[in-house]
């Protein structure tokens, strides 16, 4: 649940290729383009799931990914799902979106929604865009309040060969995944992105520090728009790519894991003892083993009793030659509960 950013936009707006005839053709540098031309998918396809909280430390809801194989036109692709869900200052708001992407994160066909309900005022936010006919056609409607509703609408279009290193709200978290699983980020790795206006512009990848409780791999992401300050979001992920933390510079609330994974979990991390190889190790383990049967060969010393309660337990076991021995172990010593002495005992199970 990231904070909705305000839109100025007349209402009813439409442009097709939009975007100040003056400003330069914005592209993705060649190293972005070769980084998304080398990634490995089988390694990015798992789900993820935080928790969103406040400042405070307040439960305000959840946010969950999932990453899966599918197939759209009869092309292999990668359907990636993400939501978050929750509640600030009892408002229900939240963010759901549905992207199908090519094996090279290219996007076929994005879905976004964003929601706050407030009890007087809403705001409701889609866009879709969706690959044809050489172009990228984006769809986005903006509705303000319920009662008395406002619309915003834009439609705007930009042709395939100007999107090359696109990253979407959709795209970009399979992305870092995959920056993450690598812990690199490469120098001057520039890729472009749309502004709330749907203006091409630049997105940016750089690393962050790691955290203190566990060793995670940070990655910082920036947006920059044409009309307003630069959105920017930091996101921290364990070793094996899992989504740790995620929170956008200047939201009141932040996403996080609530439970490490059970491999991830160093408490109960299994490490394989090979003791008969330490020598150390090894004297030690014999020294207590013959100082444990020195002292247990003591204790039967000091009662002999014990010898013969186990001497007349066996034979009373093989003369009976009980199917359930454990139930006749319980019936023959439970008498003793009931005598004073091992001798009375005894006498209770002669024969």
């Amino acid at each position: 649940m990231e904070t909705p950013l305000e839109e100025e936009t007349s209402v009813g707006a439409s442009a097709i290729n939009a975007g100040p005839e003056h400003r330069e053709e914005l592209k993705a540098s060649d190293q972005a383009l070769a980084f998304m031309a080398s990634i490995e998918l089988q390694k990015c396809v798992f789900p993820d799931s935080l928790v969103t909280v406040s400042e405070g430390g307040r439960d305000l809801g959840k946010f969950t990914v999932t990453v899966e194989f599918a197939c759209r036109v009869q092309r292999p692709c990668l359907l990636l799902r993400a939501q978050s869900q929750g509640a600030i200052d009892d408002a229900p708001c939240g963010t759901i979106v549905t992207v199908y992407l090519s094996t090279d994160l290219e996007v076929l066909e994005e879905d976004y929604h964003e929601y706050v309900k407030l009890e007087d005022h809403s705001l409701d936010k889609r866009c879709h865009m969706v690959q044809h006919d050489g172009q990228m056609v984006i769809n986005k409607v903006t509705t303000i309040g319920e009662v008395r509703e406002e619309m915003i609408g834009q439609d705007v279009s930009y042709p395939m060969s100007a999107l090359r290193g696109l990253v979407t709200e959709g795209s970009n978290l399979l992305l870092m995944r995959l920056i993450a699983l690598r812990k690199m980020v490469p120098e001057h790795m520039t890729f472009i992105s749309f502004d709330q206006g749907l203006y091409i512009t630049h997105t940016i990848f750089q690393l962050e520090v790691d955290g203190e409780a566990v060793e995670v791999f940070g990655v910082e992401r920036t947006v920059h728009s044409v009309e307003d300050s630069p959105t920017i979001w930091q996101c921290y992920f364990l070793d094996d790519g899992h989504l740790a933390n995620r929170v956008q510079v200047g939201s009141p609330v932040t996403m996080r894991l609530l439970q490490l994974p059970s491999h991830l979990e160093k408490g109960f991390e299994k490490i394989p003892l090979v003791w008969e190889e330490d020598m150390q190790m090894r004297s030690m383990l014999l020294d207590r083993k013959e100082e444990l049967m020195a002292d247990h060969a003591s204790y039967l010393r000091q009662h002999p009793e014990i010898r013969a309660l186990i001497s007349d337990f066996l034979q009373f076991l093989l003369l009976r030659k009980p199917d359930n021995v454990f139930q006749f172990a319980r019936e023959y010593f439970q008498p003793f509960a009931s005598h004073h002495t091992p001798e009375q005992c005894l006498k209770a199970h002669s024969f």
